[in-house]
């Protein structure tokens, strides 16, 4: 999903109001193993764990508590806030869903509304409503005050998945919510709205955050004012007219900004949910996650969620680190701070890639993209496909034949070279059957999205999601959120792909040769930590457990007393009966 989110330097103030336990040296971890209800908490130092979902690998979701509701929301690295759907919404599937929405009783509005949006040119999707303040439950981690979106009206897919919201995990300059509610604090006068880029030619772009109207002075702020005095200012002062805001586009483009301290100290009040948690825990600022495969072939990692590191046994230089793509001022990006002139931003969760390659043919670069842009992903665990350049993948369709269609018992060998490190996507999690009742022909999971335009908005090309992320160990590390240059934001990735897997691909594919359909899950999350073990590298594994057939939709009937009932299994040509054919062809879920 691209929208925005962020988490906190250990160099910032955090003033969140957090009830937790003491002794946190050590890692968060949430297991993300399918929907898990009733969260039992599994100790070890400070390691807790909480159990997530699957919704046939086409969403994870995490339980989450707000106002006193537990109720799963998906997990989405691609965008930066929360919502979750309320009860005052009454129309269509609102009207009729089982999954826990969340009560407006305890709701503190702001007065302001939100409108979040998703996707692409192809796949827009919205959500719109109230923003206000809560009690949030991360974890076991109790944030009083905590910000975010009460949805009345969306036309995303969420309920139909079985969740009722987003958990985004991006970074806080990113986020909706916290703009919404920082530019209405800190006004800016018309002068200075007059210069703010509008990123808005594609629909995708929409959701670019206009950091260009926090260029020049602060309100009230005298040139040559420290960022301390800049962001201690009182409210008074700051809601003055920006008379001395630059004149020139030019010279505001390549200056600093009084502004940035201020912008960077509100993140500790008005931020995300999960940057302010881990400021003020003192934990590492990174976050790691591994997806769980419950298509195909049942298994694969597990899926979990580690807040403050990487999951025990894991070490650290096993990974392949490569620095977010950072974004000037030239480019929308947030403007320096006056005592580190330069300092450059990251905006989303965003690496460069070096090249791909489907059955080891290096494919050719884009030619609609401009030749002076570097070639980007978005590492997005809200995307339920792969999406590039549509030549690209036009060109991947080619090599496939039959409009991106091939035999089924042909393993694929999609990857993607990233900081010199090839990427491979497990042949399991390259396509799926095309045709109910039938294994005869397959289709990628690949799908084109919008060319980024130089300068205009986001810039990445390729959106790497959920058939990717299945693959690989990711650890997303914010580092320094006010110094970037001094702890660079960066991700890590770890092939969890076996030497064998052509071999374990062909297999499912006999496995599933009686049925004619290969195997889907969606799973609940279970009350318990579910099983898992661990590869050479100490990745956390799925120990698959054996589970009823079932041909009923989703069903969180007994989420609040304390249970949700167990997986349910249907073959996979039979998953787009439950949301449209979304979930397995063509566009794909796109939540964020």
């Amino acid at each position: 999903m691209w929208r925005l989110v962020c988490i906190f330097c250990l160099s910032l103030q955090a003033f969140a109001s957090i009830s937790e336990n003491k002794g946190t040296e050590n890692a968060l971890h949430l297991p993300i193993f399918k929907k898990h209800a009733q969260i039992k908490q599994k100790r070890n130092g400070e390691m807790k764990a909480v159990g997530l979902g699957d919704f046939f690998d086409a969403t994870y979701s995490v339980l989450m508590t707000i106002g006193g509701v537990m109720t799963p929301l998906v997990l989405d690295t691609g965008s930066s806030d929360l919502w979750v759907v309320s009860d005052s919404c009454q129309a269509g599937p609102c009207s009729s869903t089982e999954v826990p929405l969340y009560p407006q009783e305890t709701f503190e509005s702001t007065g302001l509304t939100v409108a979040l949006r998703y996707g692409d040119s192809l796949t827009g999707t919205h959500a719109f409503g109230l923003v206000g303040k809560d009690s949030v439950n991360i974890a076991g981690m109790v944030l009083q005050d905590q910000l975010f979106a009460s949805i009345n009206d969306t036309d995303t897919i969420v309920l139909e998945t079985g969740t009722a919201g987003i958990f985004g995990l991006g970074f806080p300059i990113n986020s909706a919510i916290w703009f919404q509610t920082f530019s209405t604090e800190h006004p800016v006068s018309s002068p200075q709205k007059r210069y703010m880029p509008r990123f808005l030619s594609l629909n995708f772009q929409s959701s670019f955050p206009t950091l260009g109207i926090f260029r020049g002075d602060y309100p009230g702020t005298a040139q040559g004012t420290s960022s301390e005095e800049s962001a201690t200012t009182d409210n008074t002062t700051r809601r003055r007219s920006l008379s001395s805001a630059l004149p020139s586009i030019e010279r505001r483009q390549s200056s600093s900004s009084s502004w940035t301290p201020v912008i960077l100290n509100s993140f500790a009040q008005t931020g995300p949910p999960l940057t302010r948690a881990l400021a003020q825990l003192g934990l590492k600022p990174t976050f790691s996650v591994t997806l769980q495969r419950d298509t195909v072939k049942i298994g694969g990692n597990a899926g979990m969620l580690t807040l403050g590191g990487l999951p025990e046994g894991v070490d650290e230089d096993s990974l392949t680190w490569v620095n977010v793509r950072a974004y000037t001022p030239a480019e929308g990006g947030l403007p320096p701070p006056p005592d580190a002139p330069d300092e450059v931003y990251p905006i989303a969760w965003e690496v460069l890639i070096d090249a791909v390659y489907l059955n080891d043919e290096k494919l050719p670069e884009s030619t609609l993209i401009d030749s002076g842009l570097s070639v980007s992903a978005l590492i997005d665990t809200g995307n339920s496909l792969i999406r590039g350049p549509p030549d690209v993948v036009n060109k991947i369709y080619t090599l496939l034949g039959r409009n991106g269609h091939y035999p089924c018992d042909q393993p694929q060998n999609l990857a993607f070279e990233i900081g010199g490190k090839l990427f491979l996507v497990d042949p399991k999690d390259f396509g799926n059957q095309v045709f109910p009742d039938s294994l005869e022909l397959c289709t990628a999971n690949i799908v084109p999205t919008d060319v980024p335009v130089k300068g205009n908005g986001y810039q990445y090309s390729w959106n790497l999601g959920d058939p990717f992320l299945k693959s690989v160990l990711t650890s997303f590390h914010y580092g320094n959120i006010s110094h970037p240059s001094q702890d660079p934001p960066r991700i890590g990735f770890l092939s969890t792909v076996p030497p064998d897997s052509d071999k374990r691909y062909l297999d499912a594919v006999e496995a599933a040769s009686d049925s004619r359909n290969f195997p889907a899950i969606f799973q609940p999350a279970p009350a318990d930590l579910p099983p898992i073990s661990t590869n050479s590298d100490g990745v956390p594994q799925a120990i698959p457990t054996q589970t009823t057939s079932s041909l009923g939709g989703p069903n969180h009937s007994r989420l609040e007393n304390g249970g949700i009932p167990g997986p349910i299994r249907r073959p996979f040509s039979n998953v787009e009966k439950i949301v449209g054919t979304a979930v397995i062809t063509g566009a794909g879920i796109w939540l964020g």
